[in-house]
């Protein structure tokens, strides 16, 4: 009897013990993603050290986490103690939402991937020795750090980790999302505004997701954002037609020419438009030239598509969506890119002959003699702004189309497999290119001007950009083919040598960056991931709006056809007159009317800072409205400096007289 009371207690324990393991197991199961723990700076986790492989048995007891959700055990990736304060973990789902109701935890966010936002361009941007920014900059040049955040750099390098405790003075940032996320979410935005505390210029890449509205990241305004435009070098390669036609494209196919004219065949009438691999048929492919359309696909990818089926040369041609933006690329046999104009063309003209025939004459590196540039690169992300529509965004444009750059030996010149060309120099196009620009720029500024603020430097880039081409004409969008707006370029093109003396700067610091996260109604603790210190936010004193900030740009969103808003901007004079008088050119964006207050700003040696206001009216009128907005500018002159700030005016949605 005994025996058989023994085994009937046996009998529940073991179930339990079964019942624990299993749910043991299944807890072990979960699967952990990398999350960004945000900590106050005295947090204890933020002494610790990650060790081999990860692992760390006290990060989870000094996060919080109790016995039922310590496994699987969470692993330490990285601490931060300088530009943020916190540390890179996996978690669980469940382990983070535990995390992030502990006391000295300021936030956690889900990590988030980021893309890639990827010679003669100093003698574009008039970088010479004779005059200007770089003599200016040269004494000592090498006092000047810049961090780079970008590819084809070793990772495990030392100098990899710490940028900002290693007292870089610029960030180059060519990275970001696909879409921007609210600033108290964003890293790279929290991140940034940590940089910029400790005195650090952030030049980040807008990214490639042009030519969408909205499209533009690394928008916070602590953020040097730059977009990207083409310079006046060009590869051109001709696509000549059977009946004589010629229709000008670009190409850095390095093979064999053609030398002789082929017949042409449209890809859609072979099994694919869009020249995808295996999708074309041979037996029409087999000794032709192949009109091939842009997207979906690797541009170069088509080319090798056509090669696979028996083809011998491809003119890949443009879409709606790219416009006519040109991209020259190594190609793997003889190709050329056209714009959608021509495409069209040669699309007609295929349709029309019985015999289509062609080729492509190739003319190598032509300088000076181009279309007008700058242009801007219809990938280049735009505005408005997604998250702050007070705030202008991309901040400038410069060279980011067909850039000569070193390129690593373990990856072929297009980056596909297929290619089995190793290459050490590659032309390159992206945001990622040219963002780098701007930040040796922004370093030859802070040599020369050690004293400036990350945002004088920032707004001496924007204030003394230039809106016309080479050719006079304001530049334009190689999307449309049209004028580009400042929602498109910016400010505009960097000039250099003039942002070395832009006369007047509109200074910022984080305080002033405190007051515009108030302004857009952020709370404390959301706040308090930038500051690390949520008694720091105080927010009883936030400016009116956003568009307070003292940025060199304005972009106004009213409400209705009678609706007016008023911003408020100080201007420093860094010019060499302490005395100097400046008055104020306006000129009003389409059905807004435009004053500024005072008129002119008398400086002297006590008053090296003055304010001002602008008042951006609607007229009532929505029929002299084109479209859904309209832009301006305002610029301050002395007879020496000009200092231009774009308006960009947001109309309401539904036009009409119902909005007057």
């Amino acid at each position: 009897m005994a025996m058989a009371s023994r085994k009937l207690l046996l009998l529940p324990c073991l179930v339990l013990l079964f019942v624990a393991a299993a749910a043991a197991l299944v807890e072990a199961a979960q699967p952990q993603s990398t999350y960004i723990v945000h900590l106050a700076p005295d947090h204890p986790a933020l002494s610790l050290t990650p060790a081999r492989g990860g692992r760390n048995a006290l990060l989870g007891p000094l996060l919080g986490l109790p016995r039922r959700l310590s496994a699987p055990r969470p692993r330490l990736l990285y601490t931060y103690a300088r530009a943020a304060t916190g540390v890179a973990a996996r978690l669980t789902d469940a382990q983070a939402a535990h995390v992030a109701a502990q006391p000295g935890v300021l936030a956690v966010h889900r990590d988030q991937a980021r893309q890639l936002h990827t010679t003669h361009t100093p003698e574009f941007l008039h970088l010479n020795g004779a005059a200007g920014l770089l003599p200016a900059a040269s004494g000592a040049v090498s006092d000047v750090v810049v961090g780079v955040l970008d590819t084809g750099i070793y990772p495990l390098n030392r100098s990899s980790f710490k940028p900002v405790g290693d007292g870089v003075n610029v960030i180059s940032l060519s990275v970001g999302s696909t879409y921007a996320a609210d600033f108290y979410e964003d890293s790279i935005a929290i991140g940034a505004f940590g940089a910029v505390k400790k005195g650090i210029v952030v030049s980040a890449s807008a990214g490639n997701s042009g030519p969408g509205e909205y499209t533009a990241s690394n928008i916070a305004p602590w953020i040097l954002t730059v977009g990207a435009s083409t310079v006046d070098r060009e590869f051109p390669a001709d696509a000549v037609l059977g009946d004589g036609s010629v229709y000008g494209g670009v190409s850095l196919y390095a093979g064999e020419p053609l030398n002789s004219t082929k017949p042409l065949v449209y890809a859609a009438d072979c099994g694919s438009r869009l020249c995808l691999i295996g999708k074309l048929d041979k037996d029409k492919v087999a000794g032709k030239i192949v009109l091939c359309e842009r997207g979906v696909n690797a541009r170069v990818e088509k080319g090798a598509a056509v090669g696979k089926a028996g083809g011998i040369g491809m003119i890949l041609a443009n879409t709606e969506e790219s416009g006519e933006e040109l991209i020259a690329d190594p190609h793997l046999i003889p190709s050329t890119m056209v714009g959608q104009k021509f495409g069209d063309k040669i699309r007609q003209y295929v349709k029309i002959d019985p015999s289509p025939t062609a080729t492509i004459v190739f003319h190598g590196t032509v300088i000076g003699k181009s279309p007008s540039a700058p242009r801007v690169a219809s990938f280049s992300s735009r505005g408005p702004n997604s998250r702050a529509a007070e705030i202008l965004k991309p901040d400038v444009t410069a060279p980011g189309v067909n850039i000569l750059a070193a390129w690593t030996g373990e990856a072929s010149p297009t980056d596909l497999d297929i290619d089995p060309r190793r290459v050490p120099f590659n032309i390159i196009s992206g945001t990622s290119m040219s963002c780098p620009h701007v930040s040796g720029l922004a370093a030859l500024l802070r040599q020369a001007h050690p004293e400036w603020s990350p945002a004088a430097v920032k707004s001496a880039l924007m204030t003394t950009a230039y809106n016309l081409d080479n050719s006079g004409e304001i530049i334009k969008d190689l999307a449309t083919g049209d004028q580009s707006t400042p929602f498109v370029r910016g400010a505009g093109h960097v000039d250099p040598n003039s942002a070395l003396d832009p006369g007047l700067v509109y200074d910022a610091d984080t305080s002033d960056y405190i007051g515009f996260l108030c302004a857009l109604g952020y709370t404390p603790s959301q706040i308090a991931v930038f500051t690390r210190d949520g008694s720091v936010a105080d927010c009883s004193e936030k400016p009116a709006r956003s568009g307070d900030l003292n940025y060199p740009a304005f972009a106004a969103v009213l409400s209705s056809y009678k609706d007016s808003v008023t911003y408020h901007r100080v201007v420093r004079n860094v010019g060499g007159d302490a005395g100097a008088v400046y008055e104020a050119k306006v000129e009003s964006p389409a059905g807004v009317d435009a004053t500024v207050t005072p008129a002119k700003l008398v400086f002297d040696e006590e008053h090296r800072s003055l304010a001002y206001e602008i008042t951006l009216a609607a007229s009532g009128n929505p029929v002299i409205v084109d479209g859904k907005y309209s832009f301006g500018s305002v610029t301050w002159s002395d007879g020496k400096h000009n200092v231009t700030s774009p308006i960009a005016v947001t109309w309401p949605e539904s036009a009409g007289a119902a909005s007057m």
